[in-house]
């Protein structure tokens, strides 16, 4: 028995040897393929890797690691142990050795190509264009974006941060920040649109207010109320308790006129708030209800200034705007007066397009840049009234712009208006037009609160005195706005349908 035992040790250690030793030798093998794999100057082809068979659990058919690769049982059948030894040595199923040892796996097996991000067309502004801040860029970013990666972004564009908001509107979060060296604004937002972190980037337009101011006056002319048809409408509505926001300049709230009629206020901008006559001329056209009288007198104002006056003017930015356009939906305006006008701006149609689904109606000024002048936004948006300027002989104002975009007129030529310390002037533009635009929407929401914007924009247009040539036009759109045609046009009446008579045919036939 001792002869039988140890004759079957040794041949269990031959055996053993045996598998070690053919294991080593595919290691070898292997290794030797790989390196002969790497192409040291050129003219050497790369060997494939051959695949090693894949170990079965003993009992094979054949093919793999059949229990030392003969036919018949596995080893893992007759010397139970022994074979759970084997496969720690055996090489994975697709593996290739590198020279220093390593095993990798799947080193072959092609990747999944990554996603692209989709190519949208760039904020960088034109070379021409000129109508921004020169150092500033306003960027977006999604709500969930980190602290830690907004401060990662900041350096990689050697940016300076100003200023931020989260926008109720949008669901993002909007950057002002400065380019401190003398970088282009268009290479900054090229650099921006190309980080995964940025939503949208873009410059910091300017906007300028539409109006020219022609001389101070005592006298109280107000043709525009017999124009518009107010005395009569304002028999039926008053715009009582209507908000209308104004985003402009600072506007004089202790004005006579507008007495009371300022709900809130609202300042975008880091500077001593200082009264304006634009923002206080427009919110009297509104609401005036002393010496002047307001296309909705008794109407509430949301005045948010925006614009910021200099020699030039008042500018206000896509910043500031936005940030008023935001705060005056967070205060559930229903109207929301622009009388501003500046270039094609995609932060700010964003905003306008998700105020217009919360049913806000949004009313601009056309301009001021004449005849010649490309259309000027907010008033080109798709969901803006567009309102341009007559006089009193029912003619276009000189420096109107025109285009398709135009929906509606209003008197904008010499009107009296209300500035600040209690003053008066004879001013003109389409700011002014569509301050009386915004007042006759007022009246419309007043008579009918569950009157939508769209609905409103209609009516307005088909209860238009048409001007200029027949039908809608590139100067006047549907014409002149009639307060009282509006209030009191009614639905178009659902024709019934009368059920014909039913001819009974016998079945007998």
């Amino acid at each position: 028995m001792s002869i039988a035992i140890r004759v079957r040790r040794t041949a269990l250690a031959c055996m053993l040897a045996a598998t070690t030793l053919s294991v080593v030798a595919a290691s070898a093998s292997a290794q030797k393929y790989d390196s002969r794999s790497v192409n040291i100057g050129t003219g050497r082809p790369p060997v494939t890797t051959p695949a090693a068979p894949t170990p079965s659990r003993g009992g094979g058919s054949g093919s793999g690691y059949n229990g030392g690769g003969h036919r018949g049982p596995g080893w893992g059948t007759v010397v139970p142990g022994i074979i759970m030894a084997v496969p720690a040595m055996i090489p994975p199923s697709n593996p290739r050795f590198v020279d220093d040892g390593t095993v990798v796996e799947d080193i072959d097996r092609p990747r999944r190509p990554q996603r692209q991000r989709a190519q949208r067309p760039s904020n960088a502004p034109g070379a021409n264009e000129r109508r921004m801040v020169p150092d500033e860029v306003v960027i977006e970013v999604a709500r969930s974006v980190t602290p830690q990666q907004i401060e990662g972004l900041q350096r990689r564009h050697r940016l300076t941060r100003i200023e931020s908001r989260t926008m109720t509107l949008t669901g993002t979060t909007m950057f002002r920040w400065r380019i401190p060296d003398r970088r282009s604004v268009a290479t900054v937002v090229r650099a921006l649109e190309a980080d995964r972190v940025v939503a949208s980037a873009q410059p910091n337009y300017v906007f300028t207010l539409q109006e020219v101011v022609a001389k101070a006056s005592d006298a109280l002319p107000q043709y525009e109320l017999d124009k518009l048809k107010l005395p009569q409408a304002h028999a039926i509505a008053k715009g009582d308790g209507v908000l209308v926001a104004v985003i402009d300049s600072g506007i004089d709230a202790s004005h006579p006129e507008l007495a009371g009629s300022i709900a809130e206020s609202f300042d975008t901008l880091d500077k001593p708030m200082a009264p304006h006559a634009h923002g206080t001329g427009v919110a009297g056209l509104i609401a005036a209800h002393g010496k002047l009288q307001g296309a909705a007198p008794d109407a509430r104002l949301l005045a948010v200034r925006a614009f910021d006056p200099d020699d030039k003017g008042a500018q206000g930015t896509t910043f500031n705007i936005l940030k008023g356009l935001d705060w005056s939906i967070e205060r559930r305006a229903r109207i929301i007066n622009m009388s501003f006008a500046g270039p094609q701006d995609p932060a700010l149609g964003r905003s306008l397009a998700a105020a217009a689904k919360k049913n806000t109606v949004l009313i601009a000024a056309a301009g001021n840049a004449g005849a010649k002048s490309p259309p000027l936004y907010p008033a080109a948006d798709p969901h803006v009234i567009a309102v341009t300027a007559t006089d009193t002989n029912d003619k276009l104002f000189e420096a109107a712009n025109r285009g398709k975009h135009i929906a509606i007129a209003a008197p904008g030529a010499d009107i009296l208006v209300a500035i600040p310390d209690g003053g008066y002037e004879i001013s003109s533009g389409t700011s002014l037009a569509a301050a009386e635009v915004s007042g006759i929407a007022a009246l419309m929401l007043q008579h009918r609160p569950d009157l939508t914007a769209a609905k409103l924009r209609e009516r307005l247009m088909t209860t238009a005195t048409d001007l200029g040539p027949k039908g809608r036009d590139a100067m006047y759109g549907a014409g002149r706005a009639d307060a009282y045609g509006a209030l009191v046009a009614d639905d178009a009446p659902v024709a019934q349908t009368i059920p014909l008579p039913v001819e009974r045919v016998s079945s007998d036939r």
